[in-house]
């Protein structure tokens, strides 16, 4: 769950304006010798000795942050070694990493494979951990190696787990209506409109955050263009104002009417418990989502594919991003650090974190499955049969672009559909300065 949060009642010039003049004076600072503003851990203690090592983690929601604990202790035991944990709002980790990596990081911390990895990589602000991969690349797929190299052909992260994203549900809820699981677009849309007649909001939907809407804006643009494009355009080489950019906004908008209003001021929590009270009867969200369900509700948690909006495009691509953890630059305990990370790519401390977070799938290619709770065996399903597995929006493109154009431009879309020619010729004014920046 990654990400920057803006408040719904900002107005995005003022959102992006507030954000550029930190940049400046973050970029002031740098030029100048001075200590970066921010502090995203807000500690300058990076581990003190060799019988201890430092981690800088954004899991802060209850479950990962206990799931990480229970490793962490078993990792004392085992090696020796202390771990001393910095625990960060997820949101606010995300904000500040770029200033984080440049203050005085933990050794080793927590973030995402894929593009995010490589852009800081690329920017020499991560270390190469490419001789723990002679070590534990049996562990993983060529996939997930894949995503956790950078474009120097260098390691630079350790996979822990990954989920996809999907519609999810209550069964209970569609068994009481008869209810039947979607398989393209316009069965979406009547299954959305049958349930405003039965007295239920059809989509749950937040995005107070900034970061939620990104997920079904990734769907419907794979499902739209397929994933090639979509990768393309995350990478600045498409145009915003593309007629294929175009259509997909026009498919979201006329979905709108389906979603929970008030979306700019809600939580992805506060929209999850909106599913669990069966308020509403679908939510376009990642499996993380089990996590706001407890007891037996949790075992009533299901989901299906976000369904196909043209069938040559097909729904081959699955959003799964992957979560796993990285090297900072000059960490104090290197030899501890490395020690950790290949802790992190064992198996068996895979399943002792889904045994306590159960609703991921673990990375490693030997994590023995057949504990999965029966949602967990159809996420591992959904990523394994998958011909194409993106990270997120934010993930998957460079990610000042993500804060300072994409999060404000997605929730200005979601206040006012109306000028989506307006919007995109917006994104791609700014997207031609960050990436020939």
């Amino acid at each position: 769950m990654p990400h920057t949060t803006y408040s719904s009642s900002a107005s995005v010039t003022q959102a992006i304006s507030r954000r550029r003049l930190l940049q400046g004076v973050l970029a002031a600072g740098a030029a100048t010798g001075l200590a970066p503003v921010l502090s995203a851990c807000g500690s300058s203690d990076s581990g003190s000795s060799t019988k201890s090592v430092s981690l800088g983690s954004n899991f802060s929601d209850a479950v990962p942050k206990k799931a990480l604990q229970g490793i962490m202790d078993s990792f004392e035991k085992e090696s020796g070694l202390s771990v001393k944990i910095n625990t960060v709002a997820h949101n606010s980790f995300q904000e500040q990493i770029n200033n984080y990596l440049q203050g005085k990081p933990q050794d080793v911390f927590t973030w995402f494979a894929g593009f995010r990895m490589q852009f800081f990589a690329e920017r020499g602000l991560v270390g190469d951990i490419s001789d723990v991969w002679t070590k534990i690349g049996g562990n993983y797929s060529d996939a997930m190696k894949k995503a956790s190299t950078g474009k120097d052909g260098k390691q630079y992260f350790v996979p822990l787990y990954n989920y996809p994203w999907a519609v999810f549900y209550r069964k209970s809820v569609f068994e009481a209506h008869g209810y039947q699981a979607p398989k393209t677009l316009d069965e979406f849309k009547s299954l959305g409109n049958r349930m405003k007649k039965d007295g239920l909001t059809p989509i749950a939907f937040a995005d107070k955050d900034g970061w939620p809407a990104m997920g079904t804006f990734d769907y419907l643009n794979m499902r739209t263009n397929g994933y090639d494009f979509h990768v393309s355009l995350m990478a600045g080489k498409e145009s915003w104002t593309d007629p294929k950019v175009k259509k997909v906004f026009e498919t979201w908008r006329e979905l709108l009417p389906l979603h929970q209003t008030g979306s700019l001021s809600r939580t992805w929590q506060e929209a999850a418990q909106s599913l669990a009270q069966k308020k509403s009867g679908m939510y376009v969200i990642g499996s993380f989502v089990s996590q706001q369900f407890t007891g037996k509700d949790a075992e009533d948690v299901d989901f299906f594919p976000f369904p196909e909006v043209d069938s040559t495009v097909g729904t081959g691509a699955v959003e799964a991003p992957i979560d796993g953890f990285m090297l900072s630059k000059k960490p104090k305990n290197p030899e501890g650090a490395k020690k950790l990370l290949e802790y992190f790519a064992k198996a068996s401390t895979q399943e002792a974190y889904l045994k306590s977070d159960p609703n991921n799938v673990a990375a490693s290619k030997a994590a023995d499955t057949s504990g999965y709770n029966p949602l967990q065996k159809k996420c591992a399903d959904l990523i394994s049969g998958a011909e194409n597995i993106s990270q997120f929006l934010d993930r998957d493109t460079r990610p000042d672009f993500a804060s300072t154009v994409m999060i404000p431009s997605l929730q200005t879309f979601i206040r006012n559909p109306k000028d989506i020619d307006g919007l995109l010729g917006n994104i791609e004014k700014q997207k031609k300065s960050i990436f020939t920046s």
